[in-house]
């Protein structure tokens, strides 16, 4: 473990030795605790821990684990049943962290902390005064007004109790808000006096309640008389010193500005190459000397003293910026400043993975020593992506974070603070502005920086040339910046922002109610409309579609009920192609996770896109041990996507989450229909992120960068309609079904559950997957590291056939299996081009065009395995392709 110790030096030394400061207690307090100077007219010394994260660079492992045991310890003091009735209340700034991981010990504890950021909407359920603090006020902003009601155990978590008066005064004010029988103070160290320690007692007998106290070491700080005064005439001769050598205080009292860095050149995503990397650091930056890993201050430079302050040094070359987008789930707390709970606990578990190797693609192969720096409060969230990150990558990961607090720094291995980085506030504190810091950092030889703020923070200041990421440029080569959204509570009353109302739509439909795939395989945003009658027959709704009469979206084709002889041809297509569609499904669905978001939201073009995204679903659990939402909505061509629908995706998800899904590309005009209906939906107010993208299983036509192969090959799911597609319809759209506020509709054909097959196909294909695993991976580093460009050579040769056969149309052009296999299920064919030599996937084509009596072509230069022909101009007893009806 890092300790307080240098070469045998005790990094509250020099603060001892000028002060006589003594430390008495457990022998492990030198260990875990240094001294350090600060200019406050309360206390001039301030006990530096090791094992918090927050002024020291240290193992984020031992953080972590410091605040677990203590959590456990708890959990075992309480007993289970207490345990779970527990809220865990940690303290701002420093203990924001340690508090939750206290939490993660208990086990289901909610956890809260305070804060010293008003947050407009969110009413204070309490508050408080640190009596020796530099920034008093505590803000407790929870969600749920009624977390802090209940009668179970409140636990409060600080870093450390010095004379017990910021608990007196937390516990007073809650227990006359939220009185209960029971409390549990947590702390690393107990340093109170024996004094101290009595009025705690005291006061637990005052109100009646049971306060327990638990703490990793104990002791107490030995002051000599007039050592305030002291305190301070060592800081002020140690500005007087610095001034007379011409350089900034490095206590960091407010004055006229000194010289910063220029701005880092750029920032690149983790995406691109980025602008060069710096030039090399300083000798001062690059110090490998006694490393922070072993003991406890930062490393100190090789050749003698380093400065104090990063704004005395001479600025070296700005280093390389990276901002990496962490895909943080929509709706997920960046920390406890609102309340964390159980749930959130188990969707940051799940998403952390992901996050961390996003992180690790920023880091350069070659790093040695990584930091990842939190943000003041932002504590847990930074600790969390450290900790995962230091299993990530080969480089020793470290983590501290940024602080309101001004302390001295004097770089000297018997004092805490070695360096600090001075910069601008930059998330528009309350107070006003003001300076940060980040001690600890400079001369610490870190190869690269990783700044996880959150997005309050990410602000013009930040990226200031005397912000915080061109200072921290100025000691690292790679700067790494990682922006959490600030998670803000919506509003408790809804009615009070009437302007901001959400408009109230349905949850999504679910089998078996609707459909018969298992209610948590898909959500369908649809109106049921199963009581309707919609269906013609389909001589009579192409004429209509084609005079223009008539949208085919408006009625419904009568379901085709395959012969014997057709799904007996069904299964033994299912039988052959079955791995092949699984290593598809494989392949597009990696390709999602690894470009598109690690948790994505699925939402299927019903119906075709349906059975896609139930089995790219289920490649996600067998593969990822992922539950990925998935839904399906309706598109028309000529109409767009349903508005509504996207509404209530946006309502409950990342728009940038959302990945769109169909079963194959024809040739694109579906593509096109849904980057024109996303474009639309967000200059009319929608709102913006939705990605006018479709990820599917086979693209022949060369229209999309996502697929999980471009062959034109027998996706069995094409051969059927409903009875492949969970028994539901294709969609409908008409005025006087579908009103402004509706979901579009379909039908539910609870009757044909006999000869239904979606099961069948589902289950055939998600076998397969075991047995494909390993090519999938090969073939998503081939397809990922290939050209993916669309390049519509389909649309090409649609046109081409339009004119060629005189059909004028594109609309009347099917290419493809899946889609010459719909003309022949629900328009009206006039013939079918199969490339010669296409073989057993056009079986079923062959088979259905006999039935219809319609010819097949054979074509050597088509680009797909078959193109459809829809009769063009068609009325009832036309024959040919100039619609002209003939007297039988």
């Amino acid at each position: 473990m890092r300790n307080a110790v240098n070469n045998g030096v005790w990094s509250g030394a020099w603060v001892a030795e000028r002060l006589g400061v003594e430390l008495a207690g457990d022998d492990v307090l030198p260990e875990m605790l240094g001294l350090a100077l600060r200019r406050n007219p309360k206390r001039a010394h301030l006990l530096v821990s090791h094992v918090l994260g927050k002024h020291v660079p240290q193992s984020p492992a031992v953080v972590h684990g410091h605040g677990l045991a203590l959590g456990r310890r708890v959990r075992e003091l309480l007993g289970p049943e207490e345990a779970a009735r527990a809220v865990v209340l940690g303290y701002a700034e420093t203990a924001t962290g340690l508090g939750h991981c206290v939490a993660d010990g208990v086990g289901d504890a909610p956890y809260l902390h305070s804060t010293r950021r008003p947050v407009p909407g969110v009413a204070a359920a309490g508050g408080f005064e640190e009596s020796h603090s530099h920034a008093t006020s505590h803000l407790l902003l929870p969600e749920d007004p009624t977390l802090l009601v209940g009668d179970g155990p409140l636990v409060l978590v600080d870093d450390e109790f010095s004379t017990g008066n910021t608990v007196l005064n937390t516990i007073r004010d809650l227990h006359e808000r939220y009185p209960r029988d029971r409390y549990v103070v947590v702390a690393l160290v107990d340093m109170r006096s024996a004094a101290d320690a009595g009025r705690l007692d005291d006061f637990a007998r005052e109100i009646g309640a049971r306060v327990d106290l638990v703490a990793t070491a104990s002791g107490t700080v030995l002051l000599p008389e007039g050592v305030l005064e002291k305190g301070q005439a060592l800081v002020a001769r140690h500005e007087a010193e610095a001034a007379a050598n011409g350089e900034r205080s490095p206590v960091g009292l407010r004055g006229p500005a000194a010289p910063f860095p220029e701005p880092l050149q750029g920032a690149a995503r983790v995406t691109s190459e980025g602008p060069a990397a710096a030039a090399p650091q300083s000798a001062e930056a690059e110090g490998r000397g006694d490393v922070p890993g072993a003991r406890g201050t930062a490393r100190p430079a090789p050749d003698g003293p380093r400065p104090d302050d990063d704004r005395t040094r001479q600025t070296p070359p700005p280093g390389r910026l990276t901002r990496v987008d962490l895909h943080w789930p929509r709706g997920l707390p960046d920390g406890g400043r609102h309340g964390f709970t159980p749930a959130h606990r188990d969707r940051l578990e799940a998403a952390l993975p992901a996050m961390t190797a996003r992180l690790a693609e920023a880091i350069p192969d070659d790093a040695r020593s990584v930091l990842v720096l939190g943000f003041e409060e932002l504590m847990y969230t930074p600790l969390r992506l450290a900790r995962e990150l230091a299993e990530a990558v080969p480089a020793e990961v470290r983590y501290s974070t940024t602080t309101r607090s001004p302390v001295l720094a004097v770089d000297d291995p018997g004092y805490a603070i070695r360096s600090r980085i001075v910069f601008p506030a930059h998330d528009e504190p309350a107070d006003g502005p003001g300076e940060r810091y980040a001690y600890n950092v400079a001369g610490g030889g870190f190869d690269a920086v990783v700044a996880v703020v959150d997005s309050v923070a990410d602000t013009p200041p930040l990226h200031a040339p005397d912000g915080l990421l061109s200072r921290l440029a100025a000691h690292t080569p790679h700067v790494v910046l990682a922006v959490v959204p600030s998670y803000v509570p919506e509003p408790l009353y809804a009615a009070a922002l009437p302007e901001k109302r959400p408009l109230m739509l349905p949850e999504p439909l679910r089998g078996p109610a609707f459909s018969s795939y298992a209610p948590e395989e898909v959500g369908w945003l649809l109106q049921d409309l199963s009581d309707v009658t919609l269906e013609a027959p389909t001589e009579e709704r192409e004429e209509a579609i084609q005079s223009g009469g008539a949208h085919y979206a408006e009625s419904l084709p009568v379901e085709y009920q395959p012969s014997e002889q057709y799904q007996e041809l069904f299964h033994a297509a299912l039988e052959t192609s079955a791995a092949r569609i699984a290593q598809a499904v494989g392949v597009v669905t990696e390709t999602v996770i690894a470009e598109r978001s690690p948790r994505p939201v699925l939402v299927s073009l019903a119906r075709a896109g349906t059975p896609v995204g139930v089995l790219m679903r289920r490649w996600a659990q067998f593969r990822h041990g992922l539950d990925l939402p998935h839904y399906a909505v309706s598109i028309v061509r000529g109409r767009g996507i349903d508005a509504n629908a996207l509404r209530w995706l946006a309502a409950h998800h990342d728009p940038q989450d959302v990945v769109f899904v169909d079963g194959w590309t024809g040739k694109g005009a579906i593509t096109r229909e849904l980057a024109a209906a996303v474009e639309e939906f967000e200059e009319g107010g929608g709102a913006p992120g939705f990605a006018p993208e479709i990820a599917v299983l086979a693209d022949p036509g060369s229209c999309v960068r996502t697929y999980g192969t471009r062959e034109d090959f027998l996706i069995p799911s094409a051969c059927l309609n409903s009875t492949v597609s969970g028994l539901i319809s294709r969609t409908v759209l008409r005025a006087d079904l579908v009103g402004p506020d509706d979901f579009h509709g379909a039908k539910f054909y609870r009757e044909l559950a006999g000869v239904d097959v979606s099961a069948d196909f589902l289950d055939a294909v998600a076998a397969r997957f075991p047995e494909v695993a390993e090519a999938v991976g090969g073939a998503v580093k081939e397809l990922l590291a290939g050209d993916r460009t669309p390049t519509w050579e389909g649309w090409a040769a649609v046109e081409r056939i339009s004119e060629e056969y005189g059909i004028h149309d594109v609309n009347l052009v099917k290419p493809g299996v899946g889609e010459t296999t719909r003309v022949l299920l629900r328009r009206v064919p006039w013939k079918i081009l199969a490339r010669a030599g296409a073989g057993a996937d056009l079986d079923h084509v062959r088979l259905l065009a006999g039935q219809r009596g319609v010819p097949v072509e054979e074509v050597g230069d088509l680009p797909y395995s078959c193109v459809g022909l829809i009769h063009p101009q068609f009325t009832r007893g036309a024959t040919g392709a100039d619609g002209k009806a003939v007297t039988v």
